[in-house]
């Protein structure tokens, strides 16, 4: 295998993992790999899952996609004959879209400056990686189909826990890492028996371990998805769907996505991790709550402003109520409850307070808090720098803390995400230098900051990566008894 080297980090990418996912592996667990006695040009990163571009800054534009070399990753290393710390990063995307070649992902800072081997995972997406059918025949390829997307991420762990140390790496200090679904698909694999030996502790970026769908909803999505493709919801039902190209499946996708979800009562898109009986056999979180992954340090937080990526700042005061309510049951008590505590005021900052409690907020700290009764290692943070782009009404949004923790504000289309104005450096140096040491072990410091506490539910202190780097109390935990019996 043969790679390429840039500034002292050498790249490998697009090396697969598992076979190919099509034809009768099409919704099957991943299946070993082909081994090649040829040297492998590895110069390249490779394509990602099949998927159309998506809505927001960071998923508009159309990525190169080919179902059969899709379950590929890249590794980048500061030496081959080195025993260095691993990070395995999972990329977000609402498990719809994505890939782990995007230049924001780039870890040749973390390669240089850390002396981090980083590898970079793509996984089945969208119908392709979430269709739970197994309940419909006997076929024993279709169990675990409602996450065969999370058996690829395990597929991959073991690729590295077998090759790894190669490319430099040590496979015993493994962090797993991600953002978004990505940071989801960490708070899963905290709870897998498969995954534990493979990881030692884990990153979670706006995400925790309550993105899934029950078994209910995920034979719901199926059969939507079936009907749309304009074949029966039967037993055979599986091999008409296998039997469709990329696109023809992609084109029932789309339409199921477009499907009201609250016909199902799902408060995630359609097409999430789905809890069985063999992958994942109840809520991650339910699972952290009973001590699964306790032994594991873990790095978690969110974005102050996280839904303003999709225009909720934009809600006015006639919409407020309605906009509230899709998500929480007493909407009127809860917008005044929010307002009273001093978490926002204007109908636009109230409901993206709210929007973004309820999708990252309260599930982070619901997590921290479980992992605190089995005294497990968890460390809080909260990214507050506001972006100046748009006339600054972005704020501190969902993703744009990744170009801060890998040190990538060079990279292309970051520019256009922070605004104009003086550099952000000295924040993505805080962060850099935090996660650096985190997976180094698994204690996160601040370069030239203040001392990072563990996390305690008694004062729920974190740190707060703004025009500064500052210690406090979490603000989710000021209206956090909003939420009670609530998601």
């Amino acid at each position: 295998m043969f790679g390429r080297e840039r500034s002292g980090v050498l790249s490998f990418g697009g090396i697969p993992f598992a076979a190919p996912p099509v034809g009768d592996r099409r919704f099957a667990p991943p299946q070993p790999v082909e081994p090649w006695t040829e040297p492998r040009d590895a110069s390249r990163f490779a394509k990602g899952s099949p998927q159309r571009p998506g809505e927001g800054l960071t998923s508009a534009v159309a990525l190169p996609w080919d179902e059969a070399e899709c379950l590929n990753l890249n590794v980048q290393t500061p030496g081959l004959d080195g025993s260095g710390p691993v990070m395995v990063w999972i990329h977000g995307g609402d498990f719809h879209h994505g890939m782990g070649a995007i230049p924001w992902y780039n870890g040749s800072r973390f390669a240089a400056n850390g002396d981090v081997v980083v590898v970079s995972i793509n996984y089945r997406l969208g119908a392709f990686g979430f269709t739970a059918l197994d309940h419909l025949n006997n076929d024993p390829s279709l169990t675990g189909s409602g996450a065969a997307g999370i058996l690829d991420q395990v597929a991959a762990l073991e690729w590295v826990r077998d090759n790894i140390a190669n490319f430099g790496g040590d496979p015993a200090r493994v962090t797993v890492a991600g953002e978004s679904a990505g940071a989801f698909s960490v708070g899963t694999l905290m709870t897998l028996p498969a995954a534990q030996p493979l990881f030692a502790q884990a990153i979670l970026q706006s995400g925790a371990g309550h993105a899934v769908h029950t078994a209910t909803q995920g034979v719901g999505v199926a059969a939507w998805l079936m009907e749309e493709a304009g074949i029966a919801v039967d037993a055979d039902g599986p091999a008409a769907l296998r039997a469709l190209s990329a696109d023809q499946l992609l084109d029932a996708q789309e339409a199921v996505y477009a499907r009201p979800g609250h016909l199902l009562e799902l408060v995630n898109s359609p097409f999430y991790p789905v809890v069985d009986d063999t992958v994942i056999p109840r809520r991650p979180i339910d699972a952290i709550a009973s001590g699964a992954g306790a032994d594991k340090p873990v790095l978690i937080g969110t974005n102050a402003d996280e839904m303003t990526l999709w225009g909720t700042h934009m809600v006015s005061d006639d919409r407020l109520e309605k906009v509230v309510g899709r998500i929480h049951p007493d909407a009127a008590t809860t917008i005044e409850r929010y307002r009273d505590a001093g978490r926002a005021s204007t109908a636009g900052e109230v409901a993206v307070a709210i929007g973004s409690d309820a999708m990252f907020g309260v599930p982070a700290l619901r997590m921290a808090d479980a992992r605190a009764k089995h005294d497990a290692s968890t460390f809080l943070y909260r990214f507050s720098w506001k972006s100046r782009a748009f006339d600054g009404g972005l704020g501190a949004c969902h993703a744009l803390e990744i170009p801060f923790v890998f040190d990538n504000l060079h990279q292309p289309g970051v520019k256009e995400f922070i605004g104009e104005g003086p550099s952000p450096q000295p924040v993505a140096d805080a962060m850099h230098s935090a996660w650096t040491s985190f997976i180094h072990d698994g204690v996160p410091e601040v370069a030239d900051g203040p001392t990072w506490p563990t996390y305690d539910p008694a004062n729920r202190d974190l740190i707060d990566f703004g025009d500064t780097t500052t210690v406090g109390a979490d603000p989710v935990a000021a209206t956090l008894d909003c939420w009670d019996g609530v998601r």
